[in-house]
């Protein structure tokens, strides 16, 4: 059985239809006005007079309510965020936090407003910031300036969002922040986009336009020329400022600040040391490595983030070679964020209506508000002195004649007959009156009259002052205009971003890879190696001589070309001439302390040294080489493309190359000098070119013990001299030496394999040559290290005894 209701039905009337017809259309669009209202006021667009969203400004009034100075502790990001959301802002912990790390950021804001302590990101979010509950923050001096004197009535104050708070409608703003630190924002229908400011420019002309109210555009820019933004970098193409600071709205393009280094002894380089605004180094790196993959952007060899604490933003972009830094830096900026655009959108909320703002119509909208501020500063400052200057004439009347008032007031009844006593025998008002009765006996003693006097003086003077403030319009504006260069002088910070005009921007007129120009690739007694400029040998005895300047071997050859480098070990290895660094043209001998060492571009092996250079040119009459156990060999240049490292010559055990030379003409002499100072010279048609694999044949004689210390080709047309230098068994580096130049001229061709002629003769104590040289003049010597040497005078006698030298010559070459 079905159990019965017990509840009484409601009357009939109560359930009366209160249907209410609206029209869709009307319904949408209201609603939709009163969420744009809302949008537009409450979030999204920054106050012209303070330049604030509704989320910083409530950020930094609550960081102020709570104590959170500069010179105090910081304090968890989460308790400053709690506090905001609770009292002030109830739209979510992560749009608070949000604002609250951008107002930290050096990258983002030109004069940050709060100072945080731990992980707030970096620069383009490469790296987002810690949760709240791990970051720290205090206020910023900055933020100070926000809200100075902000309890002293210059500001209106309107109920929070439940009626238990007040919060500031806007903030006093000592300094002109929307255009210090610019805004971004999106509205409904409507967005704003500033770029930070100078902060000492921006003062400046806020103080002029003080000055001068009727000031034009162009002079204000004079102040303001430009953007200034925290990364720094280049601002490329002024008219769409200009366009901006008249109308509130403009395009500029930010560039990135790079240089061309040399970044590794192969390579050169850009180093990028600034970033357009809000663009990372990440962001930079995987757009390079996109175009690289997709074969858009050509000559990038690697991308290295070197950006540390210590030296900042350091990227660095490694250039292959052949490929010119300067137009791949144009490439760079043309397909990379290494260029970026910026839309100012100048919007901002003036009287609660948002309107499209120019620099003057902004610096007006502050300046009023300025003006407003320190007039209602000055009366209240006038109202708070007027009040205390009341009570002290008070209690001063009751001072002149206090024997009097203590007889009243002990006279009377109770405190209420006192006070009616008091006010109607001296003439005092009520609260003057009460303040006296609230005076403990203590304060009336003679000194504190005297304190009370001078407190008077004072407060009539702080009020005549201050009235004079209110009472003038000139007095007023000089108050804002010295508390703004106060602040300008305080904070200002000189100019980060450099301005240019588009005829002035750095465009790259070269083209993108190194034409294949003739060159000379040298070689240096230190093992250094370079390219001069041009195809011609340089020679100009007038230069004074530098360290590695003595140029062993050098070969013609073009940019794009390659050259051998032929070694102790018979071996010949390939070397790219564009990877060499290029010398400076000069009209004296080349100067290789530019050059890179040839350990950087070649592997040698243990007790392996570098020979010669040669050209790779198969219609050269061949490569001469001349081993240490009197071998030569003429080697057939044929050079396989497809290899960079073959052998030229099959040694003996024990045996090494000393010498080589690319012969031009096949016309030359061949030279060879031994330690028991003999020299042979022969025809160069005297050898049969052989085969890379051959061993070569007998070229000198040698007798026991003997070796070849020196081989190479000399042009029996040319003007040449042989430098020989003794030293004997078992002696020391230091020991003097003797070295004799003579003319090549005296010394008689011979014939292959024999033993030749006496070259110089022995002293005592000397039993073997530890140098010898053959070459055209103009002949320099050098040390093991690079230092010159001055050689003696030639000597004519081929079998002579030498002179003694002041330093050991360790390397010779003729005319680079």
């Amino acid at each position: 059985m079905a159990r019965r209701s017990t509840k009484t039905p409601p009357p009939e009337d109560d359930f009366e239809e209160r249907i209410l017809d609206i029209d869709v259309v009307d319904e949408m669009q209201g609603s939709f006005l009163e969420y744009a209202y809302s949008v537009i006021y409450s979030r999204a667009l920054p106050d012209a007079r303070d330049g604030m969203k509704p989320v910083h400004r409530r950020i930094l009034f609550q960081m102020h309510e709570m104590g959170l100075r500069p010179e105090r502790n910081y304090v968890k990001c989460a308790r400053v965020v709690g506090e905001v959301m609770g009292k002030l802002h109830p739209h979510g912990d992560g749009a608070i936090y949000d604002a609250l790390v951008r107002m930290a950021q050096s990258f983002s804001m030109r004069l940050p407003l709060v100072d945080g302590h731990g992980n707030f990101g970096s620069l383009g979010n490469d790296d987002p910031p810690a949760a709240m509950r791990y970051t720290e923050c205090r206020s910023a001096p900055a933020a100070g300036l926000m809200v100075t004197s902000i309890d002293e009535d210059t500001v209106d104050f309107a109920p929070n969002y439940d009626g238990s708070e007040r919060e500031p409608v806007t903030l006093p703003a000592a300094y002109p922040n929307l255009l210090v630190n610019g805004s971004s924002g999106i509205a409904v229908g409507m967005a704003t986009n500033m770029p930070p400011h100078n902060l000492g420019e921006v003062i400046a002309a806020a103080r002029h336009l003080i000055k001068h109210p009727a000031a034009d555009l162009e002079t204000l820019m004079r102040f303001v020329p430009g953007p200034d933004l925290p990364t720094g970098g280049r601002i490329v193409g002024l008219e769409g400022i200009k366009d901006a600071y008249a109308k509130g709205r403009g395009t500029f393009k930010m560039r990135a600040t790079a240089t061309v280094e040399q970044v590794s002894a192969r390579r050169k380089g850009l180093v990028v040391t600034e970033l357009p605004f809000a663009v990372g180094p990440e962001k930079v790196i995987s757009k390079i490595k996109d175009l690289v993959n997709a074969k858009k952007l050509q000559g990038i060899a690697d991308v290295k983030d070197l950006t540390d604490r210590a030296h900042g933003l350091r990227l660095v972009i490694e250039v292959k070679n052949g490929f010119n830094p300067e137009a791949v830096l144009e490439q760079l900026y043309k397909l990379s964020p290494m260029e970026e655009s910026f839309g100012i959108n100048n919007v901002a909320l003036v009287d609660g209506q948002p309107l499209t703002l120019g620099l003057k119509e902004l610096l007006e909208v502050y300046v009023d508000h300025r003006f407003t501020v320190v007039r209602r500063r000055s009366e209240f400052r006038r109202t708070k002195r007027r009040d205390r200057l009341h009570l002290v004439e008070g209690l001063l009347t009751a001072l002149v004649d206090i024997d009097e008032v203590i007889a009243i007031i002990r006279g009377s009844e109770n405190a209420a007959e006192a006070k009616s006593a008091l006010m109607e025998h001296f003439s005092l008002s009520e609260i003057q009156t009460q303040y006296i009765l609230d005076t403990p006996l203590r304060r009336l003693t003679r000194f504190d009259r005297l304190e009370l006097e001078q407190e008077r003086d004072q407060l009539r003077a702080e009020i005549e002052e201050l009235t004079a403030i209110l009472e003038s319009d000139a007095a007023l504006r000089r108050l804002v205009s010295s508390e703004l260069a106060d602040v300008a002088k305080k904070y200002g910070t000189p100019r980060r971003t450099e301005l240019l005009d588009a005829a002035e921007a750095p465009i790259a007129s070269v083209p993108l890879e190194v034409s294949d120009d003739p060159c000379r690739v040298l070689l240096s007694s230190t093992g250094l190696l370079a390219r001069t400029a041009n195809g011609e040998p340089v020679s100009d005895e007038s230069v004074k001589r530098v360290k590695h300047d003595v140029v062993v071997s050098a070969v013609p050859a073009t940019t794009r070309g390659e050259v051998g480098a032929v070694t102790s070990a018979g071996r010949l290895l390939r070397i790219p001439v564009v990877d060499l660094p290029q010398l400076p043209e000069s009209s004296g001998p080349p100067n290789l302390s530019g050059g890179t060492q040839s350990s950087e571009l070649i592997s040698l092996e243990t007790g392996e040294t570098l020979i010669c250079l040669t050209t790779l040119d198969e219609s050269s009459p061949g490569l001469a080489l001349g081993t240490e156990q009197g071998v030569v060999k003429r080697v057939v240049p044929d050079f396989p493309s497809n290899k960079d490292d073959l052998e030229v010559i099959t040694l003996k055990d024990g045996d090494r190359v000393v010498g080589g030379a690319e012969l031009r003409t096949g016309e030359e002499d061949l030279v060879f000098v031994t330690s028991e100072a003999q020299l042979l010279r022969f025809q160069a048609g005297q050898v049969r070119p052989q085969g890379r694999a051959a061993g070569g044949m007998a070229g000198v004689k040698l007798g026991e013990g003997a070796r070849v210390v020196f081989f190479s080709a000399v042009d029996p047309a040319a003007d040449a001299v042989v430098l020989t230098v003794t030293g004997a068994d078992g002696t020391l580096d230091d020991t003097p030496v003797t070295a004799k130049l003579t003319p090549f001229d005296q010394f008689p061709r011979k014939g292959r394999a024999t033993g030749g002629v006496r070259c110089q003769r022995f002293l005592k104590g000397e039993d073997h040559l530890t140098f010898a040289w053959a070459g055209a003049t103009p002949a320099r010597a050098a040390t093991a290290t690079g230092a010159p040497v001055e050689l003696p005078e030639p000597d004519p006698r081929r079998d002579g005894s030498g002179t003694p030298l002041a330093k050991r010559v360790a390397a010779m070459a003729g005319p680079a």
